[in-house]
Parts: structure tokens; sequence; C-alpha cells
């Protein structure tokens, strides 16, 4: 009897400690559930907090990003002006004055005038001679240095692009980096960058002295230099990689361009030929006939006629011009 009673408690003993193992791993595993779930929810809370802070931060910044570049538009349209004769003066970087400039085309426009008179032309020819080298070849002597300085500035501007990219890289303050290309670089670059400076200097503010370097030389290439140092200083962003950027597609534009004068420059050979034939053959004429051209200069209706050739052969010469420019 006594052997049963141990038999018997020794098996509910045995029962229970099985139980017990079977019981209790899956409330363990439980345990660990809620705890991992619990982990993971806490994780997503802060990596929505997180992704919510990331994408409020973004939208300020395509906001300010877009207004910044809705003002510029705006400034843009409002600069879209013709230029005055001393700004053009200013571009083409003549050292004089436009009183100088205006007393110096009259006495040039004199003289070509006596000098026509002089040669035995009507009066017709001498006026119409003295006007041209009083108005119009002054003119195209600025739009010539024009062309040709900013020609200048923008084979080298993207080269003071990448010195800027390497001294914020390098970890030099923009200022000091304006201040290398103006003492280093080639004209005309350090002398806009150094005005720039000097601007800088005396207390002006950024966009203050960009526009003025924009009046200065008006091209594409400057005004998206302006915008992305405006756009950089009120979004804020990684300089370095905005401003390499901007060097690689200046680049390319400028190869564009020259592969564009490469095939555009047989259509400037025949224009160039074809302009040039009625001044070729007159003068042909002139020495082998020279009594067959005198109604023109001499008589009041070929000074008439000659007056409308030159028009329409100026127009002609303009729209080829026209024709052969292509923008990029």
């Amino acid at each position: 009897m006594d052997q049963r009673i141990l038999f018997i408690g020794a098996l509910i003993v045995v029962c229970v400690v099985v139980a017990s193992l079977v019981v209790a791993p899956p409330t363990v595993k439980q345990k660990s559930k809620k705890r991992i779930a619990s982990i993971d929810k806490s994780k997503n809370a802060r990596r929505s907090g997180s992704v919510a802070v990331t994408e409020s931060i973004q939208k300020e910044k395509r906001k300010k990003l877009n207004e910044a570049l809705s003002r510029f538009e705006e400034n843009n349209e409002k600069k879209n002006k013709s230029y005055t004769l001393e700004q053009k003066i200013e571009q083409a970087g003549l050292n004089i004055s436009k009183e100088k400039f205006c007393i110096a085309s009259f006495i040039f426009g004199l003289s070509i005038g006596a000098l026509v008179l002089i040669t035995g032309q009507g009066k017709f020819v001498a006026i119409c001679s003295m006007v041209v080298a009083g108005f119009g070849v002054p003119l195209w002597i600025i739009g010539m240095c024009r062309r040709r300085r900013q020609k200048k500035f923008v084979s080298e501007f993207a080269n003071a692009i990448d010195i800027i990219v390497r001294g914020v890289k390098s970890g030099y303050p923009i200022n000091e980096c304006l201040q290398i290309i103006a003492q280093e670089s080639p004209s005309p670059i350090n002398e806009e960058f150094h005005q720039l400076t000097e601007g800088i200097r005396l207390g002006m503010s950024l966009e203050q002295v960009l526009d003025r370097m924009y009046e200065r030389m008006p091209l594409p290439d400057v005004r998206y230099f302006e915008i992305v140092l405006l756009i950089q200083q009120q979004t804020g962003g990684n300089l370095a990689e905005a401003l390499g950027n901007l060097s690689s597609v200046l680049r390319s534009r400028k190869m564009l361009h020259g592969k564009i004068q490469a095939l555009a420059a047989e259509a400037k050979a025949s224009a160039i030929i074809i302009g040039s034939l009625p001044i070729v053959v007159m003068c042909m004429v002139k020495i082998a006939s020279p009594e067959y051209l005198e109604p023109l200069f001499a008589t009041t209706q070929g000074n008439y006629i000659l007056g409308a050739a030159g028009f329409w052969f100026c127009l002609g010469i303009l729209v080829m011009r026209q024709m052969m420019q292509i923008k990029v």
C-alpha cells in the first residue's frame, strides 16, 4: 500500500514537472514576442518621426527654392532692357567717358564727310558718309569690343568656377576664393572679380555685387552663377557640388557652341563671298570704265539709286547674319 502511494506521488510529481516544462516555453515566447513588437513599434515611430521631419525640411527647402527662382525671374524680366551708351562703353572695357566718345565720333564723322566732299562726290554722299562714320562706325567698334571681351570672359569663366569649387572643398571661405580669382586669373575675369570683391569689402550684399557684375557682363553664364550663389545662400546646400555642376554645364555649352561654329563655317564663307561681290564688282567696273558709274555719284538720281542700293545691301547682310547666328 505504501509503495502504491509512493508510486502515485512520484507519478504526480513527474506529471507536474512535465506540464511545467511544456507550458513555460510558450509564455516565454509570448513575452519575447511582445518585447520585440514593442521595440519594433518604437523603432517605427522614431523612423516615421524622422521621415516626417526630413520631408518637412525638404518641403521647406523646395518652397524657398521656388520663391527664390520666381524672384530671380521677376528681376531678370525687369533687367531685360536696352543698355545706355555709358553702360556699353563700360561693358566694352574702354576707359573713356561718354562725352569724350561723343566728341570723338562727331570729329570723325566731320572728317569723313569733308574727305568725301574733297574727292568731288555729291553732298548727299557726303552727308550719308558723315552719318555712317559719326554714328555707325563708333557703335560698331564698341559692339566689336564688347563681343571680344565677352568671348574672353566665357572662355575662362568655367576655370574660375573650378577655383571656387576646389577652394570650398579645401575649407576656404568663398570670399577668399573670389580674391584668388581676382589676383590670379587673366583679363577680363580678374577685372570683374576684383570689382566683385571690392563691393563686398565696402559692405554691399552679395546680391547687389552680383547684379552689378551682370550689368557689366550681361551673359547667361554670369546669370547662372548669380542664381546658384544666391539660392545656396538662402536655402543652404552643398555649394561645391552646385558650382561643380554649373562648371560642367558651362563647358558643355562651350563645346556645343564650338561644334555649331564649325558646322556654320561653310555658310559664313558663302555669306562673306556673296556680301563682298557687289563691292568688288563695282570697284572692278570703276577701274575698267570710270565713266560708266559716274552718273551714280555725279547726279541726284544716281545718288538716290546708290543710297537705295546701299540700304538693301545692308539689309541683306543683316538678314544673312541673323540666319547664321545660332544661340546656345
